[in-house]
């Protein structure tokens, strides 16, 4: 594990460590070899989540000047979208699991380790131009967050930032996101 890079005083560093004392791990989940990064204990825990929270938005305050939209992943970022969405003073939009949302939508399918899946937002989410950060708890193979950010390019948004709480480096998602920066506040080798 190694800090995120903004990172600096001492109150930070705290929260951080509280974060990560709040992530736990779950050895062969979901197959064997797999060391599933359990989220449910910083959610349970309201000065830790806080903490997330917290260090989220003091990143974007420092690196993002301007910010028309958090987009969240179905489903758990969710968790952490809307309430920094609500503290940046941004509104929030839904990428959601496909058939989960009325109305025209913009949709995309996308290789899994285990087969296919499509997510999908409303045709009318953003505004070409519009400036977006994607938030998800974590970032592994980088499959999803990838077709995240292509629904957003279908709809001529400026995607800024792939936002998660937890990376796991050696799954190398973010290789997948090669044209869009990445913020982890936790990085697992």
């Amino acid at each position: 594990m190694r800090i995120g890079s903004t990172m600096g005083s001492n109150t930070e560093e705290q929260q951080l460590r509280l974060v990560q004392e709040r992530i736990r791990g779950f050895p062969d989940f979901p197959a064997p070899g797999v060391l599933f990064r359990d989220i449910s204990p910083l959610l349970k825990d309201p000065v830790a989540f806080r903490a997330a929270i917290d260090l989220l938005e003091a990143h974007l305050k420092a690196s993002r000047s301007h910010i028309d939209y958090i987009a969240g992943l179905d489903s758990r970022g969710f968790l952490f979208g809307p309430i920094l969405a609500q503290r940046l003073g941004v509104g929030f939009v839904l990428i959601r699991k496909k058939g989960k949302l009325p109305g025209p939508t913009e949709s995309i399918s996308f290789s899994l380790e285990y087969g296919t899946a499509e997510l999908e937002v409303q045709s009318d989410a953003v505004e070409p131009g519009q400036k977006v950060i994607l938030i998800d708890d974590l970032l592994a193979t980088g499959g999803t967050m990838r077709a995240a950010c292509q629904l957003m390019k279908k709809l001529k948004a400026e995607i800024l930032e792939c936002v998660v709480v937890v990376e796991l480096k050696s799954l190398k998602g973010a290789e997948k996101l090669h044209s869009f920066p990445v913020f982890s506040l936790l990085q697992y080798d």
